[in-house]
């Protein structure tokens, strides 16, 4: 389950590396359409629910998880908390899972039910992992986090990898923006300090984005992409961390059955020979493995 979450999480961060903006939901400015999802807990149970009706016109939070990971999960229970913590003032919060397998999508919610911020409105899309047809929601994206007041967005984060730090700050000064208060300090807010560790950890990785990018860049020339394998090789070798986070990528994005939507056909062999070379194996494994022959 953990090598499946990670996959997932880094197929969505590496497939949009190539694009300069994303985009996923109603833009700024444009209507919050009314949609229904199926409540999970308690007194929401199996009972439909909209999210947008019920707010009423009042501000209101809503957030689309696409995929389950340790930061889609850290960004939507920190968030949540906040949202959920000023209910007094009006502002309404609604979690949406979205999933086309709405009896595995309630199995996950229930075990990870621990990992949610409590009390705070989670429903299922009725519409399945697409979500809401009016809402055009994004699924290269882990959340897409839409704020909202008199039934129109006014705060849009389609966020490829959420980051607690980089992110947050912004979605707080749009929820203050029609919900009102003063923006609170990160450190104020609940579960920050596990999100923070996650950061710094996270940072310690070797950044191969700038070298995997030009690999699977979709239509790229083969001398282009055999000119940035070569690249990416000169620069792993030289760490062994490096080599153990191209191992790593390359083998979620086998083990999740995405390799066909990385680049050219040719990205796709290198992806698969990293894989094997650079990835998790045995020892007896590891002692017979050679390097990647570039000009094969």
């Amino acid at each position: 389950m953990r090598l499946l979450i990670l996959a997932t999480m880094l197929c969505v961060s590496l497939s949009a590396q190539a694009d300069d903006k994303v985009f996923s939901g109603p833009q700024v400015g444009e209507k919050l359409p009314e949609f229904k999802v199926r409540g999970v807990f308690d007194q929401d149970a199996g009972i439909e629910m909209d999210f947008v009706a019920k707010s009423n016109g009042k501000p209101i939070v809503l957030i689309f998880v696409h995929d389950l990971n340790r930061q889609s999960i850290s960004m939507t229970r920190t968030l949540s908390q906040y949202t959920h913590s000023r209910v007094k003032d009006g502002l309404n919060t609604g979690v949406v899972w979205l999933d086309d397998d709405a009896t595995e999508a309630e199995n996950t919610l229930q075990r990870i039910r621990h990992a949610l911020a409590k009390d705070v409105a989670v429903g299922i899309s009725v519409d399945g992992r697409e979500g809401p047809g009016s809402y055009g929601l994004n699924r290269k994206v882990m959340l897409t986090i839409l704020v909202g007041k008199d039934g129109k967005v006014t705060g849009n984060f389609a966020l490829v990898q959420p980051s607690l730090a980089a992110d947050l700050p912004k979605i707080l000064e749009s929820i203050v923006a029609v919900a009102g208060g003063k923006v609170p300090k990160l450190e104020e807010l609940e579960g920050m300090r596990e999100g923070m560790q996650q950061r710094v950890t996270q940072d310690k990785t070797p950044n191969l984005r700038p070298y995997i990018a030009p690999v699977i860049r979709l239509n790229a020339p083969v001398e282009d992409v055999e000119k940035a394998a070569k690249e990416l090789i000169e620069f792993v070798e030289k760490d062994n961390d490096a080599k153990r986070e191209l191992g790593r990528i390359a083998t979620t994005i086998i083990n999740a059955g995405k390799l066909s939507d990385y680049g050219t056909p040719r990205a796709q062999e290198f992806l698969a020979q990293w894989a094997k070379v650079y990835g998790t194996k045995s020892k007896d494994e590891n002692e017979s493995t050679k390097k990647p022959d570039e000009r094969k």
